[in-house]
């Protein structure tokens, strides 16, 4: 079987959890259960820390996990990213004390506190700069008050967090974070991890795309295809009436609105915009 490993709790595992189902995976159930084995499609769950996740993914135990960008970079574990699920989007970046003007090129001879050690060594080192880095689990940005820290490196969403205890980022991120899913580097896969990866591409793809449905003149026609090309080329069917024709295609979910004021404008008559499912592409 195919053994997966899925965020326990925290922000990537609710997401996590939406897009096996969807993809028509067992679900957990109750929470407190570490493994699901669904052997209908010989499959199997494992429900860890996300900062574990890297580790047994590495270490050969588990084909594949989901976890953090950022959290398998901290890890050093032989892992590479196998594909990016667009969800859990966040920066790693340095923060101190608002109103005051900091650079990267001040933290020579500061405190770092984060609980990405590994991430904030390596940046450090990249340039050439040599400062103590402290390792905290968690809560880091009371560091600088609790005066453990001069300034901290630290997962950002919004910045209502840093905001709240008076810091502010500076610098650009070392990281731009999101969820993936990581494989054993030159690890050979699994028999069963194509039909797993497709499935959850799948997911993606419906969430990320919208089906366009629209009547227009054939001698139109090919203004309007310029307009939806689709993935292939639109899907074109004859009407009642010879002059007409129907299109169907693909389009961007965040490019919708604009598309159909062009098919508008276009002569397009009868445009209905639908949510996909499922896909295979």
């Amino acid at each position: 079987m195919l053994r997966v490993a899925v965020p326990n709790k925290g922000s990537l595992s609710e997401a996590a959890l939406d897009i096996l189902h969807e993809a028509g995976y067992a679900g957990r159930g109750d929470s407190k259960r570490l493994t699901v084995a669904d052997r209908a499609n010989g499959i199997e769950f494992f429900f860890l820390r996300p900062k574990d996740i890297p580790i047994y993914v590495g270490d050969g135990q588990l084909h594949l996990g989901i976890t953090g960008r950022d959290l398998a970079a901290d890890s050093l574990a032989p892992v590479d990213e196998v594909l990016s699920l667009g969800f859990g989007a966040s920066t790693f970046r340095y923060a101190a004390p608002a109103g005051q003007e900091w650079s990267v090129e001040r933290l020579a001879g500061t405190r770092i506190a984060t609980s990405y050690p590994n991430l904030v060594r390596r940046d450090i080192a990249d340039r050439g700069i040599e400062a103590e880095v402290i390792r905290l689990d968690g809560a880091v940005e009371i560091s600088i008050k609790l005066g453990v820290a001069d300034v901290i490196a630290d997962v950002v969403s919004t910045g209502r967090t840093l905001r709240t205890q008076g810091l502010a980022p500076f610098g650009e991120p070392l990281v731009a974070s999101e969820a993936v899913v990581v494989g054993r580097r030159g690890a050979e896969p699994h028999p069963d991890q194509a039909v797993f990866l497709s499935r959850i591409t799948g997911i993606l793809h419906a969430k990320n795309y919208l089906m366009l449905d629209y009547n227009i003149e054939r001698s139109k026609l090919a203004a309007a295809s310029e307009i939806t090309p689709g993935l292939s080329g639109p899907t074109v069917s004859p009407l009642q009436h010879d002059d007409w024709v129907a299109v169907r295609a693909m389009v961007p979910r965040a490019e919708a609105n604009p598309v159909m004021d062009r098919l508008a404008a276009a002569g397009a008559q009868a445009i209905l915009a639908s949510d996909i499912r499922i896909a295979r592409i």
